[in-house]
């Protein structure tokens, strides 16, 4: 395995964890090699990574300086002054095979019901900067959502090496200078490191970044840019003093006149960064724009971080695979990079190699990772494309572009009928796309005829009396902060 950071060290710690009598697991890094470092936000499915592989989540947290994540906060996506959350979580509750959202569209176009969001115990809570884990009982609306994770990224990957290191994962300090690759299969039979020592191994994993060293450098896999969809391509990070007062349990993305600003709390400091296209601003105003949102003072200076969104057509080639950065890049305007490293290492023990590498296994690892990045490209370039922004040459763009024909069925399907275009496995099923969608003033035309069916008043009863228990709900849970101390697991 050729390089460390988040990535390198999850596939570590999950190979030593569920494959251990498989493989031999020895990973080559090197400490004069940065690691990104600004990943801190997380999705629900890293709760389920860690507790896989045996960690500890309180130890986890404590160590990370984590916060617990409830959604994330969109404002002015859609126009400036609007702001919408989307919640790791349901709105109301299903009726027999019609969901909530037909029997409230059907009142919001009478006018008789209440913004969807107040249906949404993640939500209500969220504004409140209130959290506690969910119980058992998904019935319960104090139950009815999922959590992750706001956590300081540079003190995640240690964690795992020593999580990894103590089942038995080898660790060589060592530039890659070179790679052999047999004459004949293409495949590679060793790393040679800048010290002159050779490494060789049967399945090689390329976890370093950008450079790509195996995949793109040593076995050429192609890079298919996203750009023109997602355009933006930097963005500048630095972290600041927290201003007294609450913690927020959600990440937040602000619309900036050329991409957009993140907000993550922790329990020691805000982590901030703006995310732009540079053929819209400049690295030096990206720069003093951050500065200027900061809540309190700067712990560093603005740091640039360059990139493309894209992926590999092909993640794994021959005897190699890519994970993390090296296999693909989408901004984290959903918080998806932890996750994408994560469904890409899941995927290679599904697909785990015997002796030899099957070609089954290298296309189904490739069909599931393809599968999902185009899923996740499409989501968020709903966020830049539905807009009704005219003020930045940015937004205009973003507005008006060309997008993929499979987000264009999707927006198509949705507006008529108000469906979700569904798929049994991946991220951002039909919650998620509903809170973009509404978030952002797509509101459909029609909905599920169903819908009609119940009385009007009866149903606007029902929604208020819903609406009632979804408030008291939240308001029962107790305040963030003192929730993460109670349970042992401040900073």
């Amino acid at each position: 395995m050729v390089g460390g950071g988040t990535a390198g060290w999850m596939t570590a710690a999950a190979l030593v964890s569920l494959v251990p009598a498989a493989a031999d697991v020895h990973l080559v890094e090197s400490t004069d090699i940065g690691i990104v470092g600004v990943g801190e936000a997380t999705l629900p499915h890293l709760r389920a990574f860690i507790t896989r592989i045996g960690m500890d989540e309180a130890a986890f947290m404590a160590a990370t300086h984590a916060t617990f994540k409830l959604g994330i906060e969109f404002r002015d996506f859609g126009r400036v002054g609007d702001s919408y959350i989307h919640p790791f979580g349901t709105y109301g509750q299903q009726l027999g095979q019609v969901g909530f959202h037909h029997y409230w569209l059907r009142r919001h176009h009478a006018g008789t019901v209440a913004p969807i969001e107040v249906f949404s115990a993640a939500v209500t809570a969220a504004r409140a900067c209130r959290f506690a884990r969910p119980g058992p009982d998904s019935a319960d609306l104090a139950s009815s959502f999922g959590y992750a994770y706001q956590f300081d990224a540079t003190r995640f990957a240690p964690f795992l090496r020593a999580h990894a290191e103590t089942r038995g994962a080898m660790r060589t300090e060592g530039r890659v200078t070179a790679v052999d690759r047999d004459p004949a299969s293409g495949d590679v039979r060793a790393i040679l490191l800048s010290d002159g020592r050779r490494i060789e191994g049967d399945l090689f994993i390329d976890c370093s970044g950008f450079p790509a060293l195996l995949i793109g450098e040593a076995m050429d896999a192609r890079w298919e840019d996203w750009s023109h969809w997602l355009p933006c391509d930097r963005a500048v990070a630095a972290p600041c003093v927290a201003p007294p007062g609450p913690i927020e349990p959600f990440t937040r993305a602000t619309a900036m006149p050329a991409g957009w600003r993140w907000r993550i709390p922790l329990r020691h400091r805000i982590g901030n960064g703006y995310v732009y296209s540079s053929a819209h601003v400049s690295d030096a105003a990206a720069a003093d724009a951050l500065v200027g949102a900061l809540e309190g003072p700067p712990l560093a200076e603005p740091r640039v971080l360059r990139f493309r969104a894209g992926r590999r057509q092909r993640s794994w080639v021959g005897n190699v695979l890519a994970i993390g950065l090296a296999s693909g890049f989408l901004e984290p305007l959903e918080s998806t990079s932890i996750y994408l490293a994560q469904m890409a290492i899941t995927q290679l023990i599904e697909h785990f190699p015997g002796p030899t590498v099957a070609a089954a296994d290298r296309d189904g690892f490739n069909a599931q990772v393809d599968a999902e990045y185009d899923r996740i490209r499409d989501f968020l370039i709903l966020h830049y494309h539905a807009t009704t922004r005219r003020d930045s040459p940015f937004w205009d763009h973003v507005r008006t572009m060309p997008i993929p024909d499979s987000l264009a069925e999707k927006m198509a399907l949705w507006r008529r009928t108000a469906q979700v275009s569904r798929y049994t496995h991946g991220l951002f099923l039909e919650p998620s796309w509903i809170a973009v969608y509404l978030g952002q003033g797509i509101v459909p035309d029609g909905w599920d005829p169903r819908a009609d069916l119940p009385d009007a008043a009866a149903l606007d009863r029902a929604l208020a009396a819903l609406q009632r228990g979804v408030a008291a709900a939240a308001a029962r849970l107790p305040d963030h902060a003192a929730y993460l101390s109670q349970q042992a697991i401040a900073a």
